[in-house]
């Protein structure tokens, strides 16, 4: 039996742009995609690293100032108290955020070194940025409608945290403010008394690590 003739590359090219796919490119694949997702995975790595890496110097802070399952201390109750009294709020917590837990030091409203996982604790949000965290209305806010300390017990719908921040930038917890009713009267006086008490916290814990 005879060879058939193989089909020239020209005539490829010519049965390519018929089907309307264009030479040397796949079809569904975009020039310069592959190139951009592998750009954006590699982004999105070295985010996660060094995001690990911060973690580890905060909790390394925090293990620094040994606060951790101390007993209940007078300069942190009154500190809580302070900050239910002002802000008019029923509940009130300097709040230490570990690895896997939230960790009351002082509370008001609340049972001072009590323990509640960290995923669910609003104050692990707070503590991702340097300014206040407000939320009017937590049922509202789709990032905390579903948590346990929001369907559940407290039932917290208010909350203002401002995060306990070290000189060298770690965020160890918060010093937070909870109501039970939505709240839309947290104006900028209100968050700089919240960021002073907080101050005044993260200063008595500084002086826990000078000791």
């Amino acid at each position: 039996m005879g060879r058939e003739p193989e089909p020239s590359v020209g005539a490829g090219v010519e049965a390519g742009l018929e089907s309307g796919v264009q030479p040397g490119v796949q079809s569904g694949v975009q020039p310069g995609a592959e190139a951009a997702v592998e750009a954006a995975m590699a982004f999105a790595r070295r985010q996660a690293e060094a995001g690990a890496r911060q973690e580890v110097r905060r909790l390394a802070a925090l293990a620094g100032v040994a606060v951790l399952d101390t007993p209940p201390e007078p300069h942190f109750d009154a500190l809580v108290i302070q900050a239910a009294s002002r802000f008019a709020t029923p509940f009130a917590a300097i709040s230490l955020v570990d690895a896997e837990r939230q960790w009351f030091k002082a509370a008001v409203g609340l049972p001072a070194g009590e323990i509640s996982t960290r995923d669910h604790a609003l104050c692990n949000r707070a503590i991702r940025q340097a300014e206040v965290l407000v939320v009017p209305d937590a049922t509202a806010d789709p990032r905390f409608a579903d948590s346990p300390l929001v369907t559940g017990a407290p039932h917290i719908r208010f909350y203002a945290g401002a995060p306990l921040t070290l000189p060298e930038g770690e965020r160890l917890g918060t010093l937070c403010v909870i109501d039970t009713v939505p709240r839309a009267d947290f104006g900028a006086a209100e968050r700089s008394a919240l960021r002073a008490l907080a101050q005044e916290a993260t200063t008595a814990l500084l002086a826990r690590r000078a000791a």
